[in-house]
């Protein structure tokens, strides 16, 4: 298995190109990163094989989708136990407003990215979903003007 230190150049190349466009055909990614298709194609496989590309999926249109509205939540749990992580961890994968759950070491437990189509409909998933959570003792919510990045790469 290839460690991240291990990779070269080119196949640095290939996971930059595939991160700002990941639809692009073995024939394109070959002529941006400097190899024939054969090849290029190999290093691929390989990536995908080891974990470093997980999949592949559509990059959608939020404002489109009529989900624009994007608040960031604090929360803090009542009982941070492993029986509780994991019960709030288990309902968070089920609620499709919340786009991004990471725990945070801090004066907090967790933060949420969600998305809503406006700033009511936000304060109802607050107040009936995300507020019934397993174990949440209060929140905190940050709402975003404007999003300047957003991509992983």
């Amino acid at each position: 298995m290839t460690s991240n230190s291990q990779l070269d150049p080119f196949d640095r190349k290939i996971l930059v190109e595939l991160g700002q466009d990941g639809r692009m055909s073995v024939t394109e990614l070959a002529r941006r990163v400097g190899l024939s298709k054969s090849p290029t194609q190999s290093r691929l496989q390989r990536l995908i094989r080891e974990g470093f590309i997980q999949g592949f999926r559509a990059v959608l249109d939020p404002a489109r989708l009529d989900r624009n509205h994007v608040a960031f939540v604090e929360v803090k749990l009542t009982d941070t136990t492993e029986p509780a992580l994991r019960a709030f961890n288990q309902a968070v994968l089920a609620m499709p407003e919340i786009e991004q759950c990471h725990m945070i070491a801090g004066s907090f437990d967790y933060l949420l990215k969600v998305r809503s189509r406006d700033i009511g409909c936000y304060r109802r998933v607050l107040g009936e979903k995300i507020s019934a959570l397993p174990f949440v003792g209060n929140t905190a919510t940050n709402v975003s003007m404007e999003a300047i990045k957003e991509s992983a790469f």
